[in-house]
C-alpha cells in the first residue's frame, strides 16, 4: 500500500515551470529517496504536500484519500532552512511545537522528557535557543519533527551542521522510525546516506520525473557489463591484446577492471582469462546511487 500517491501535479512561478506532470507513490513503511539537483523542483513538491501552496495541475492522495488540511498532523516536516525562535528557551519552545501537532502540555513533556534523555540534552531545556550550536538547534528541531509519531515524515538534509557522530545518531533514529512502520521522505545531496537507507528512490530534473523505482532494481537496471578481477600474478601484458567483444577499463598491480561489450556472457570472459591467468577473485561492478545520479542527470542534459 502507498501512503502518498502524487498524480500528474504541475506547478508554476510566474514563468518559471517548477514542475511538470510528475507522478509519484511513496510505498507505506519505507524510506523513500527524493533526489534531484538543485533547482530541479524537490522543495516545490515538498511544499505542496504540506499544504504549503497547492498544486496548479493533478491530485495527491493519502491513504488512498484526497490530501486536505486534516492529514498535515499526520506529517511531520524537517525543512533544510531549519527555525527556531531565538529568545524562548529551548524546554519551553519545543512544548509549544508539540502541543501545536496536537498534543497536549502532559503529553508532550512525557514524550520530551524520553527524547531529551535519548540525545543527552536534558540540562538544555532552560537555555535559550541562540545558546546552542547549530547541531543542538538542529536536534531540538528534529525532536519536535518526530515527538508526534506521525504516519509520514518528511526530512530535507537531515544531516546538514551535523559531525559524524550525531549524524549517526540522526541515521539510527531514522532507522528506528521506518521500524515503527512510519513513512519516510528523504531528500539529500548526500548519496552515501541515501545508500544507507533509503529503499525506493525517484529522482527529478528541469522539474520532470526522470527514474523512479526500488533501489536494487535501479542498480541492476545500470549495470553496465563490468567486472573486477583479481589475479594470482602481476603479469597482466594480455590485456593490452583484449579481443573485440572485451575492453579493459582500469587495471593496477593484481587487478583489472573489463567490461563485455557485445552478446557475449560473464562465462566468456572468465573462459579468457583462466587461459591467460590465475583468477583469485571476479565479481560484476554495481553502480553506486552517485554515479546512477550523475549518468541519468548528464543524460538528460543531452
Amino acid at each position: 500500500m502507498n501512503v502518498l500517491e502524487i498524480n500528474s501535479v504541475s506547478k508554476s512561478y510566474s514563468n518559471h515551470l517548477a514542475l511538470d506532470d510528475v507522478s509519484l507513490a511513496v510505498p507505506e513503511g519505507q524510506i523513500f529517496g527524493l533526489l534531484g539537483p538543485n533547482g530541479a523542483g524537490k522543495t516545490s513538491l515538498i511544499r505542496i504536500i504540506n499544504q504549503i501552496t497547492m498544486p496548479d495541475k493533478g491530485a495527491l492522495l493519502f491513504n488512498g484519500q484526497p490530501l486536505n488540511s486534516n492529514h498535515i498532523s499526520q506529517i511531520g516536516y524537517l525543512p533544510e532552512e531549519r527555525g527556531l525562535y531565538k529568545k524562548m528557551k529551548v524546554g519551553e519552545q519545543a512544548l509549544y511545537l508539540a502541543q501545536l501537532k496536537g498534543l497536549s502540555e502532559k503529553e508532550a513533556k512525557k514524550a520530551l522528557k524520553i527524547w531529551f534523555e535519548r540525545f543527552e540534552i536534558t540540562p538544555w531545556w532552560n537555555k535559550k535557543v541562540e545558546e546552542l550550536s547549530k547541531g543542538m538547534a538542529q536536534k531540538i528541531q528534529f525532536i519536535t519533527t518526530v515527538l508526534h509519531q506521525p504516519k509520514l515524515l518528511i526530512f530535507d538534509e537531515p544531516f546538514s551542521g551535523f559531525d559524524p557522530i550525531n549524524a549517526t545518531l540522526i541515521k539510527d533514529e531514522i532507522l528506528g522510525l521506518k521500524a515503527q512502520g512510519t513513512s519516510i521522505i528523504f531528500s539529500t545531496h548526500r548519496m552515501e546516506s541515501v545508500e544507507e537507507l533509503c529503499d525506493h528512490i525517484a529522482l527529478i530534473d528541469q522539474s520532470k520525473k526522470i527514474l523512479d523505482g526500488p533501489i536494487n532494481q535501479i542498480k541492476e537496471q545500470y549495470k553496465q557489463q563490468i567486472y573486477k578481477v583479481d589475479f594470482a600474478s602481476t603479469d597482466l601484458t594480455f590485456l593490452e591484446n583484449l579481443p573485440q567483444h572485451l575492453q579493459l577499463i582500469s587495471k593496477n598491480k593484481h587487478q583489472a577492471e573489463i567490461q563485455i561489450v557485445n552478446e557475449s556472457s560473464a562465462s566468456d570472459l572468465i573462459r579468457f582469462l583462466i587461459d591467460q591467468s590465475d583468477i583469485k577473485g571476479f565479481e560484476e561492478k554495481v553502480p553506486n546511487i552517485n554515479e546512477i545520479f550523475i549518468r541519468t542527470v548528464k543524460g538528460n542534459l543531452a
